[in-house]
């Protein structure tokens, strides 16, 4: 498995890696290799250890191939280490620095406003194909493992209370024998929202001009809604017919909507 940063080295100590690019097969066409035979060039990777890109605690280096070529060695590992700060450069100039925030931890409103509400409505005239917009758009800039692990960080931890808060409320006003059927429509319905929170606000932490799939200012980013709710401690959920604003530690149904009323509110 390929993942970032990934890069190949010759026998003549050329280099070859790209920013967005995390597979070895595909960097041995962008660097001319025509043949692709054996031990032609070595397969690199460096990581942070703790798999996490926006707070890595240290970066390891490894041959990404087994055995390594016998002219491979020291030489060829310290090129890569040299092309690695080139690409933590090029990062540097997409990643947004900020906090990761996580919701459930961030005490929410005392109430719901009129404001929140207005945010939860914009947020759901662009939540369409958020997933695919957002993962699309920095598997193309940064690589797919870069943006897999800023969404690890936040990711299910979060999806498992927003689909709990929501089921175990069903959960408990029926009977344990169709209980198990009821959960897995809970989650089959509710989880694709969950992730799309989750999607968007990994989104924030990259300057990306121009994002696919959704309509939007150049320069502007077009999921802001959500991290306007993310930050105050709210997070939308999704059935297919009401919308919902979760908050506290336990996740709690704060607000509820059907989508129809919420359309037509102002």
């Amino acid at each position: 498995m390929c993942i970032a940063f990934s890069c190949i080295v010759d026998q003549v100590g050329k280099v070859t890696w790209k920013l967005g690019i995390d597979a070895h097969s595909e960097l041995a066409r962008v660097g001319g290799y025509q043949d692709r035979k054996l031990g032609e060039f070595a397969k690199a990777e460096i990581t942070p250890k703790n798999n996490d890109y926006l707070n890595p605690d240290e970066w390891v280096f490894r041959f990404d191939e087994s055995p390594v070529p016998a002219w491979c060695g020291t030489h060829e590992k310290e090129l890569c280490l040299a092309a690695h700060k080139k690409w933590l450069k090029q990062m540097d100039k997409i990643i947004i620095p900020h906090s990761v925030v996580r919701p459930f931890k961030v005490t929410p409103p005392a109430s719901i406003q009129p404001k929140h509400i207005r945010l939860l409505k914009k947020w759901a005239s662009v939540g369409d194909s958020v997933m695919a917009s957002v993962g699309d758009s920095l598997g193309d800039r940064v690589g797919d493992s870069v943006a897999a692990s800023v969404v690890e960080s936040v990711g299910h931890s979060l999806w498992h209370s927003v689909v709990e808060s929501v089921g175990h409320s069903l959960w408990d006003s029926v009977v344990e024998s169709v209980g198990h059927s009821l959960w897995d429509s809970v989650v089959e319905s509710v989880g694709p929202s969950v992730w799309d929170s989750v999607w968007a606000y990994t989104g924030s932490f990259f300057r990306i001009p121009v994002w696919k799939y959704v309509k939007h200012h150049k320069g502007k980013y077009p999921y802001q809604p959500l991290i306007a709710l993310w930050k105050t401690g709210l997070v939308p959920s999704f059935d297919g017919t009401t919308w919902r604003l979760h908050g506290g530690p336990k996740a709690a149904v704060l607000f509820s909507i059907t989508a129809v009323k919420l359309k037509k509110y102002r």
